[in-house]
Formats: C-alpha cells, structure tokens, sequence
C-alpha cells in the first residue's frame, strides 16, 4: 500500500517538517484550526520513474524527480472547528506516479459522434507578454493531472511540444470547470510552494484567474490568510459585501448567559403599601383666619 495512518500531531519526523516547510506549526497556532493531518507515503523507487516516462514518451522534470524520491504524492488536510461542528477547509495533493495519467481525450458521452477535448480548440487565442501561449487539447500539447482541486478545476503539467516530450519544455496551468486555461508556474517547484503558501485553502487556484475567488472562499481568505496571497484582491469593491471576521471572536468559546427573572407589574403610587409619608401639619388656630357670614 502506497498510504500509512497519518502522523500524530506534533510528530518530530524530519523529512516531513522538510516537505510541509513548517506549515503545519502554523496551521496548528491559528485558532479553531483542528485535525492538521498528513498521510505519509513512501518513497517512489527510480524504476517507477523510469517506466513512467518510457510509458508516456516524455521525460519528467528533474525537480519532479527529486519530490518523488522523497514521497510518491503528497496530501495534507485540516479543519476548523465552529461551535461544536468540525469543517474540512484545507486540501493539499499531489497526484502519486501511479495516478498522474494524461488528460482524457476521449468522447465526453463514450458515443462514436460525441464531441472530444480536441474539438473545443479555439486558435483565436493569441500568447501576450502577460500571458504565454496556452496548452492545446490536441497532440500540440500533452496534458497531465496533478491535482484535481476537489472538483473545483485542475492543475496540470502540461508539456508544450508535444511527443516526444522533454523536461525543459514542462509548464504548471489550472484548467477551470469551465475548460480555461489559466497559467499559474513554470517550474513544479514553484507551484509546491505555491500550494503551500496559500494553506490548501478553497478555490486558492482560482486567485490566479481574471475572475478570482468566490465571495465564500474570500470569507475563508479574510480569516486564514495565505503567506504568499495578494491582499489587494480582498479590498476596494469587495469591502462593500464581504463581512469584517475577526479569528479570536469567531472561534472563541459562547459562555452560556444567565437570564434574570422578569420583575412583577408596577403597581400604581396610589395602590401601593407600605410607609406612609407625615401627614401634612395643621395650620395652627392663632393663623387661621376663619371666614364667619
């Protein structure tokens, strides 16, 4: 089995405080951060690699290489903790050798007529200096997945040249649900980082789009924010919509508050019982001045 039990917190293994860098101490300090977990995989033998890139006709990248040697995939998750209710929030993965297979080119529906990935190229899109040249669903390009990002997208090394691929020609791009493509690195370890730095958080890669993050995701942004994460995208317009959250009042424990008995109704001044006020003094018969018909 390629999978072991996660590590209990706090675990003082060497290799994977080298392969979190740190993250987890950071994550385990942030309040109502819970279950900070990593599912420890052994090393990739260089065999695997060797057939991986004689199956596939391409040549894996030697920073890619090194991360395999020193665990076939990675995936670390925590959750947060709101009342008495724990929420999985943080995911971070890196497909294993064994799952890192290319895009699936064939029909969408598995009918003869059904359209391909192929047939959704679209040549009008042109490269800029702020933009390379995007992948291509056809053999201009061959495609593999890293990540598949929970559903929301995914991130792909993607190879621009096609077969026979080599390592020099290797990019990292997230393809949306949408189908877009979005360029994020180009190197695999700079987009190690990058799903470091940004916590694993929900839709993290969608920060790197024309459109960014949900509103829901910048809620999470606000509370747990990335190392690496511009914050100018979480002001200006969105301040009009997005709630103020303060970590130390959202996760601190509710104290039960003591209700007091309601009070009787008041009584009128004339009804009430009790001390009565001195009676008034009399007036005195020397100072009174009586009038007599």
């Amino acid at each position: 089995m390629e999978e072991t039990p996660p590590p209990p917190l706090g675990c003082n293994k060497p290799h994977l405080e080298k392969l979190t860098l740190g993250i987890t101490r950071i994550l385990e300090s942030s309040p109502g951060v819970t279950e900070v977990t990593i599912i420890e995989k052994a090393p990739a033998e260089r065999h695997m690699i060797s057939s991986w890139e004689q199956k596939n006709d391409c040549m894996m990248p030697e920073d890619m290489k090194n991360f395999y040697l020193m665990t076939n995939g990675f995936h670390m998750t925590w959750s947060v903790k709101l009342d008495e209710h724990i929420i999985p929030l943080g995911n971070m993965a890196i497909n294993s050798i064994s799952k890192l297979t290319e895009l699936n080119q064939s029909s969408v529906y598995s009918l003869p007529s059904a359209p391909t990935l192929a047939d959704l190229e679209d040549d009008t899109y042109e490269a800029s200096e702020d933009q390379p040249e995007k992948p291509h669903f056809d053999s201009r390009s061959v495609i593999f997945e890293l990540d598949s990002c929970n559903g929301n997208g995914k991130v792909c090394l993607v190879y621009k040249t096609g077969k026979p691929a080599l390592a020099q020609d290797t990019e990292i791009w997230f393809l949306d649900r949408a189908l877009y493509w979005h360029f994020l690195t180009d190197t695999f370890t700079a987009y190690y980082r990058l799903l470091i730095t940004h916590l694993g958080l929900p839709q993290w890669q969608y920060a790197f789009t024309s459109y960014g993050i949900s509103p829901q995701a910048k809620q999470w942004f606000s509370l747990f924010k990335p190392i690496t994460y511009n914050t100018d995208l979480l002001t200006g317009e969105t301040d009009s919509f997005m709630n103020k959250l303060d970590p130390s009042k959202v996760f601190k424990t509710k104290n039960k508050t003591v209700i007091p008995k309601k009070k009787g109704p008041v009584q009128p001044a004339g009804g009430q019982k009790g001390p009565s006020a001195p009676p008034a003094p009399k007036p005195s018969s020397s100072s009174a001045n009586p009038i007599r018909k």
